[in-house]
């Protein structure tokens, strides 16, 4: 029996308190980068998710960290060349969104399987890095979220 994705997933916006945002440089779609994204496990509140993803993905322990969920959803269409990954019949994804605030950046550890390479860069060219609408803008919001998180 097939295991499908929970179409339901979170972005998780990693950045300093000086805004430099950390990219990942996707394996499957070289080129293509990304903040810290990932589908909902079967009894996960989004909260452990995002704890998850963010580990899975950068080694980094989000509970160290001030964590703060956004408050903010995305309903977008799944690519068609990533919608074998859930149950037939689903077209859409829910994206919830968090940010992740470290004092400065921190070493990473990238999961080879998911992605070639990192980046720390400013928010503004992380913005325009990333190959995502709903993370571009996410980014572009971390002046006004990062003085009140």
């Amino acid at each position: 029996m097939a295991v499908y994705k929970v179409p339901i997933s979170v972005l998780v916006v990693i950045y300093t308190v000086d805004l430099q945002v950390l990219l990942l440089e996707r394996a499957d779609r070289p080129g293509f980068w990304q903040s810290v994204t990932g589908s909902q496990e079967a009894a996960e509140t989004l909260v452990q998710t995002a704890r998850r993803e963010v580990a899975e993905e950068t080694g980094l322990d989000a509970e160290s960290f001030e964590l703060v969920d956004w408050q903010k959803q995305n309903r977008y269409e799944i690519y068609l060349r990533w919608r074998g990954r859930y149950a037939p019949g689903i077209t859409h994804n829910t994206e919830h969104v968090f940010g992740l605030r470290l004092p400065g950046a921190q070493p990473v550890t990238i999961a080879a399987r998911e992605h070639l390479q990192f980046s720390w860069l400013p928010w503004r060219d992380a913005a325009d890095k990333v190959f995502s609408w709903s993370n571009a803008e996410a980014i572009r919001e971390l002046p006004q979220r990062n003085n009140h998180v």
